[in-house]
């Protein structure tokens, strides 16, 4: 199998791949390719669904991109982490930032959780998702993270696997080092990761929290974090004593 090649252009697309398909291109892509990109008939990118690995392609059409010629799987499909980042949304710029940050990251599904603090309460979900594919195109992943709908928290409780390890931050949490806090835990279904709104959680929130099988309650240092910022330091911390950049 050839090398990672991460400087040619990359697409997410809809459809099934194997050498010899043919995808229509729609009116967005094909803007893209050829207004954007620069892109024209013969040209090569590399495509991938979320589930059939990565492909090379050709581009075709005469007066702009219609089409492409699916040619050699580059890569097969690997299987993203059961690393799940639930937050209190945020207002669209910031929102955008983490969704794209939280993918880069290796999170596998993403769960907006209205908090009793929570200031933005409208979440644009086809928005989150369109940030969750431009992510994977420009960072080299296969993967398409899941979006699920917002819920209340008191339902993302109710909702959630026990089974799994529940990780939330709290600028009260007197853990002092969390990384040894998180390399103490043994994870066997998978990780929630939960940052709570800039106001924090309420107290009752917290209370719950603290109730729940599995829970590691995290401080992230001296400073007071804005939540995207927070959502970003968590989710390294966890990769890096937890998930897959321990190689496990």
């Amino acid at each position: 199998m050839p090398p990672h090649d991460f400087r040619k252009p990359r697409l997410f697309v809809d459809a099934d791949l194997e050498e010899g398909a043919n995808v229509q291109l729609t009116r967005e892509q094909s803007n893209y390719l050829g207004n954007v990109l620069r892109l024209s008939n013969g040209d090569t990118l590399l495509v991938f669904n979320g589930r059939d690995g990565e492909w090379q392609a050709s581009i075709r059409g005469r007066k702009r991109p219609d089409t492409l010629d699916i040619m050699a799987r580059t890569r097969r499909q690997d299987p993203l982490g059961a690393l799940a980042y639930n937050f209190a949304p945020l207002k669209h710029a910031r929102l955008d930032y983490m969704v794209q940050k939280a993918v880069e990251m290796g999170a596998s599904s993403l769960r907006p959780v209205l908090t009793r603090f929570t200031q933005a309460s409208r979440v644009n979900i086809e928005r989150m998702r369109a940030n969750v594919i431009e992510a994977a195109e420009q960072c080299g992943i296969l993967g398409i993270a899941e979006v699920a709908e917002p819920v209340t928290f008191d339902r993302f409780l109710t909702s959630r696997k026990s089974g799994r390890l529940l990780v939330f931050c709290d600028e009260a949490a007197d853990v002092a080092d969390p990384l040894l806090a998180l390399k103490s835990e043994k994870v066997s279904d998978g990780i929630d990761v939960l940052i709570g709104p800039e106001g924090g959680f309420a107290e009752e929130e917290r209370d719950l929290l603290l109730r729940q099988p599995r829970t590691l309650r995290l401080s992230l240092g001296p400073r007071i974090l804005r939540a995207d910022t927070a959502g970003i330091a968590a989710l390294a911390l966890v990769q890096a004593s937890l998930g897959d950049w321990t190689g496990r």
